[in-house]
């Protein structure tokens, strides 16, 4: 299992490791990139029964080459002793790598990330957060997808969910400031935010990244409120193809938001899809 370090400037490896041309063609055409982001409510769904198995089986639908998973358990009492992310991971075929944001009932709480793609270097930091707030975290992990030289950052992350923003307004800060501020860096950002379009928290994020066209993914039953986003950067090495909501109301008290991407080489010239923002 994976352990976070105490501040974000532990990543100077990944981060290293993913500017030494991370900027360089993917390769003659565009990449195609599907992202997955879910908040598994510990694997909890809204009837009340735990079950992995069916979680599985909509992230293995939704065909994803990333997934940033939130509320992940990892041996905790109310999870069976399960190791959850390594767990899905292992019924959908993918990689799984996992980073505490807190001991939690025996166990871990925290983030997870699948993926398809190779895994160059990864590396876990806990995030700002008040006393008595709980404590939160942010996985990256620098993939290189086949046939590609470099690759990019993939971050998951799960902000404060409490009514005062404050908490999540420095966790976004500290996103920016350690992740944000590379020209050079190429990254995908995705997770359960917390916050809705037009917020501060989004606001702070959206001086760095590019926010891809938002939709409701809670609670899912009746999804009304956009807390679960995907953002990309530099916005012209990225073109957004699809962005579907999952609609399944069952597995987890959050809806799956799916966003497929192209990445685009250097100087490739192609319209705006016209997803971005929104």
């Amino acid at each position: 299992m994976m352990r976070p370090d105490t501040s974000l400037a532990t990543l100077g490896l990944v981060l290293g490791l993913a500017l030494a041309g991370s900027c360089a063609a993917p390769a003659s055409d565009p990449v195609r990139v599907r992202v997955l982001t879910y908040n598994i409510h510990h694997g909890e769904g809204t009837d009340g029964v735990t079950d992995l198995e069916r979680l599985a089986r909509v992230i293995r639908a939704a065909d994803p080459d990333l997934v940033a998973l939130q509320e992940v358990d990892e041996g905790t009492a109310r999870a069976f002793g399960a190791l959850q992310a390594h767990e899905l991971g292992r019924l959908t075929g993918m990689e799984a790598l996992f980073a505490e944001a807190m001991p939690y009932d025996g166990g871990s709480y925290g983030e997870g990330i699948l993926t398809r793609f190779p895994i160059v270097s990864s590396e876990s930091c806990v995030l700002p957060a008040s006393e008595g707030h709980e404590s939160r975290a942010a996985l990256v992990v620098h993939v290189r997808p086949p046939g590609t030289d470099r690759g990019f950052l993939f971050i998951g992350t799960h902000l404060d969910h409490t009514h005062d923003a404050a908490d999540r307004i420095a966790q976004t800060r500290a996103l920016r400031d350690r992740l944000g501020n590379e020209d050079t860096l190429l990254s995908i950002l995705a997770g359960d935010m917390n916050a809705q379009p037009g917020s501060t928290p989004i606001a702070v994020l959206e001086s760095e990244w590019t926010r891809v066209h938002s939709a409701p993914t809670f609670p899912s039953s009746g999804a009304v409120d956009a807390i679960d986003h995907v953002f990309v950067r530099p916005a012209n090495r990225w073109r957004v193809i699809e962005v579907r909501v999952i609609d399944e109301p069952i597995a987890s008290d959050h809806l799956p938001l799916l966003v497929v991407l192209e990445w685009l080489p250097e100087n490739y010239d192609a319209p705006p899809s016209g997803n971005e923002g929104g």
